[in-house]
């Protein structure tokens, strides 16, 4: 009987503890509020500042990224391996604020002022900010400068995109930069992987700086496959031969593949 009981006892246990890991594998969305801090900047309308600390350049000026772009402090930028993620934010003023929340996705870092001494902290362009008031009440809300707000960690979403692979200006054979763009689900990057057609060896990347990776070696031959795993819940996925045998630096190579 005690044998019994405690077989059923460890099979319950792992039951629960395979069901908390695929959780975690699963999704990074987060049903909890918790507070943090916002600013805006740029104009009042306006669709954030241009480029950013993760690289985007130009992609955050058009959709999907406009208008929801943001500066986070250190503590969810990362050293940069935050970029890509997506957030909810919601004002917590009721007497100024709607229920509604924004989505932004991390593109740039705010490293000093608010966002110093381990603050979680949000710098939104307007168009985002005023976008968490009642209808009406923009310019108001906008005036308070800093304001208290509540976040979550939400799924990332690019409707009708793939995951796509810029190639960074100054690549050479000897010197491969790639920029991810378009990650749906985490957004965000843990590591990253490359396969020149020639090898059945994954070579390791090196994270440069935002959402940028490379590899030194060469000469380097392509086409390249590209593995990357989710720094959040280490989902995985490869794309086999994207980036071309006769690929060019400031070019954006798209695979047929995404998280969703």
């Amino acid at each position: 009987m005690a044998v019994s009981l405690l077989f059923s006892s460890v099979i319950f246990y792992c039951f629960l503890f395979l069901c908390s890991a695929a959780g975690e594998l699963r999704t990074v969305y987060d049903a909890h509020w918790q507070p943090a801090t916002a600013t805006w900047y740029g104009s009042p309308d306006g669709d954030g500042s241009d480029g950013g600390a993760c690289g985007y350049g130009s992609l955050v000026d058009v959709r999907p990224m406009r208008a929801r772009v943001g500066a986070v402090s250190p503590v969810l930028f990362k050293d940069g391996e935050g970029c890509g993620a997506c957030y909810k934010v919601r004002c917590a003023d009721q007497s100024v604020c709607s229920r509604r929340a924004v989505t932004i996705i991390v593109t740039d870092e705010c490293p000093g002022g608010y966002c110093a001494f381990g603050r979680t902290h949000f710098d939104l362009s307007g168009a985002a900010f005023s976008r968490m008031a009642i209808a009406g009440q923009g310019p108001e809300l906008r005036n308070r400068g800093e304001i208290s707000v509540l976040y979550r960690r939400t799924l990332c979403k690019y409707r009708g995109k793939n995951i796509a692979f810029h190639v960074n200006e100054g690549s050479t054979d000897y010197w491969l930069s790639l920029l991810v763009e378009f990650e749906d689900g985490d957004g965000d990057i843990g590591s990253m992987h490359i396969k020149p057609s020639t090898s059945t060896e994954w070579k390791e990347m090196k994270h440069v700086w935002g959402a940028s990776w490379c590899i030194i070696g060469g000469p380097l031959m392509g086409p390249f496959s590209v593995k990357l795993t989710t720094l959040s819940t280490q989902r995985t996925l490869s794309a086999r031969d994207v980036i071309p045998r006769n690929w060019s630096p400031k070019a954006t190579y798209t695979s047929r593949l995404n998280f969703f």
